[in-house]
C-alpha cells in the first residue's frame, strides 16, 4: 500500500487530463483499457495490475486488455498511474459514445414531432451535420418568404418575434413600402418553421436557424394577395439575391397557368437564375397540384401527419414532388397497403411554431396550424442547409437540389414515386450525409 501511494503522489503532476468539457459520465465507471509494450512477460503484466488495484478482465482485439478497477481509486487515477509505468504502452478510460444527433435545448422541441418524431424529417442528425460542414443552421444563406409578412421588426404598433434573429431587407406589395409587416401571423409561422432560433432555451426550433429571412409581404391581413403583387414580388426577391423562395400560398385547384402568366414567367425567371422555389401543393384535398407549386419550376410540397399519411386537407397528383409534414389528420385512403395500415392511427398532431395569439405584440406557440402551407418551409429549410453546407458544390443549381431532396427522400405509400407522396417523405439528414 506503501508502494502505491507514493506512486500516486509522483504522479500527481504527470496525469494527462481528460479533454476539455470531459465528465464522469463521458466514460464507463470503474473500466480502463490497457495496452503492454511488446515483450511484456504474463508475470510483469500481472505486477503492473497488482501494484495498480487493477483485475484483468478479458482480452480486447488489437491486443489490448479490459480491467477492472477494484481498490476504490478513480479511474483517472488509476490510468495516471498505469501510465507512467515503462511497460505500459497506453492506459484509456473506457469512453462513452453517443448518438451522434445534435438536441437543442428549446423547451417547445418535444411539440415538433415534424422534426424528431417517428415521421419527421430528422432534424437533430441533419443539424449535427450542418455544424461539421461548417454551415450551421445552413449560414450564408438568405430564404424569401413571400407571405403574410414576418414579425421581423419592433417598430411602432409591431414587434419582432423574439425567436427570430436573421433578416435581410424585405418588401411589402400590398402595401407598397419597405415595410413587410405581418398582420395575419401565418407568415411569421411559415419563417419559424424555416429559421428560427434554435438552442436558446426560448420557444421551439427552425431547420435553417442560422439562414437569413427575406421578408416578402404578398398577402393581406386576410391572407389573400393577387396575382400582380406575386408576381412582382418572386422578381424582386431573385433580383435580391435570395437562395430560396418560399411560397406557402395556393390558388384555386380550378386556375390554370393561361390566368395567371405573370406568376409563371416569374417563375421560370427565378429558376433561370439560379433560386430554388418551393411551393405548397394545396390545401383542397384535390387530385391536382393548385398552382402556383404546379409548374415545373417549383417543388410541390405534399403535406402528411404524424403517422407518415398523406393529409386529408393535401392535394395530390403527379406534380407533387415531395411530401413534407403539414400536420392534421390522415386521408381516409384504403387503395393501398401502406395507407391500409400505417394511416388507420395518428393523433393529428399541428405544427408548432412561433407566433402571435392574441394581438400583434403577443406571441407564443399556437395549435390550429396544419396544412401544406406549413410542409413547404420544412423543404424550403432544408434547400438552404443543402446550399449552406455545400453538399452539392458551391452553386448547386435548382434542378440539382431538387433532384438531390428528391433522391434521398423517404419512400411513403406505393413503392416508388406516387401521386401523394412524390417520391416520398423529405429526410434531412440524408440530405447532407
Amino acid at each position: 500500500m506503501r508502494n502505491r501511494l507514493i506512486l500516486a503522489a509522483a504522479l500527481a503532476l504527470a496525469f494527462l487530463a481528460a479533454p476539455a468539457g470531459a465528465a464522469a459520465s463521458d466514460y464507463a465507471p470503474g473500466r480502463l483499457i490497457v495496452k503492454y509494450r511488446q515483450g511484456t512477460t504474463p508475470n510483469v503484466q500481472s505486477a503492473v495490475q497488482r501494484i495498480a488495484g487493477v483485475q484483468a478482465k478479458r482480452r480486447l482485439p488489437g491486443g489490448s486488455r479490459e480491467l477492472q478497477v477494484k481498490d476504490g481509486a478513480s479511474v483517472r487515477q488509476t490510468v495516471a498511474e498505469l501510465r507512467a509505468d515503462p511497460n505500459v504502452a497506453y492506459a484509456v478510460p473506457d469512453y462513452i459514445a453517443h448518438a451522434s444527433a445534435f438536441h437543442p435545448n428549446d423547451p417547445a422541441f418535444r411539440l415538433q414531432w415534424n422534426f424528431a418524431g417517428t415521421y419527421g424529417i430528422k432534424m437533430p442528425e441533419a443539424w449535427t451535420l450542418a455544424r461539421r460542414r461548417r454551415s450551421p443552421g445552413g449560414r450564408g444563406t438568405v430564404v424569401a418568404v413571400l407571405d403574410t409578412g414576418v414579425a421581423y421588426r419592433t417598430f411602432r404598433r409591431y414587434r419582432r418575434a423574439p425567436d427570430l434573429r436573421h433578416f435581410t431587407r424585405g418588401y411589402d406589395f400590398v402595401g407598397n413600402d419597405r415595410y413587410p409587416f405581418d398582420l395575419n401571423g401565418h407568415g411569421t409561422h411559415v419563417a419559424g418553421t424555416i429559421g428560427e432560433t434554435t438552442n436558446n432555451r426560448r420557444a421551439a426550433t427552425g431547420i435553417a436557424y442560422r439562414t437569413k429571412i427575406m421578408p416578402v409581404r404578398v398577402l393581406d391581413a386576410e391572407g389573400a394577395g393577387d396575382t400582380i403583387a406575386i408576381s412582382r414580388a418572386i422578381r424582386w426577391a431573385t433580383r435580391k439575391r435570395a437562395d430560396v423562395i418560399n411560397l406557402s400560398l395556393e390558388f384555386d385547384s380550378s386556375v390554370r397557368a393561361a390566368q395567371i402568366p405573370d406568376v409563371v414567367r416569374a417563375l421560370h425567371y427565378a429558376r433561370r437564375r439560379g433560386v430554388t422555389v418551393v411551393g405548397a401543393a394545396g390545401n383542397q384535398a384535390d387530385s391536382v397540384v393548385a398552382y402556383p407549386a404546379r409548374t415545373s419550376s417549383v417543388i410541390a410540397v405534399a403535406g402528411t401527419t404524424d403517422s407518415g399519411c398523406e393529409a386529408d386537407y393535401s392535394n395530390a397528383g403527379d406534380e407533387v414532388d415531395v411530401a413534407a409534414p403539414g400536420g392534421g389528420a390522415n386521408a381516409p385512403n384504403d387503395d393501398n397497403v401502406w395507407d391500409l395500415e400505417a394511416c388507420s392511427r395518428g393523433s393529428g398532431r399541428d405544427i408548432y411554431q412561433q407566433t402571435f395569439t392574441s394581438s400583434l405584440r403577443r406571441f407564443g406557440l399556437p395549435g390550429g396550424y396544419e396544412g401544406t402551407s406549413m410542409a413547404a418551409p420544412h423543404v424550403s429549410g432544408l434547400a438552404a442547409l443543402i446550399i449552406g453546407t455545400r453538399r452539392l458544390g458551391r452553386h448547386p443549381s435548382p434542378r440539382a437540389i431538387e433532384e438531390h431532396i428528391e433522391r434521398t427522400s423517404r419512400d411513403l405509400g406505393p413503392s416508388g414515386f406516387d401521386s401523394r407522396y412524390g417520391y416520398g417523405l423529405i429526410d434531412a439528414a440524408a440530405a447532407l450525409r
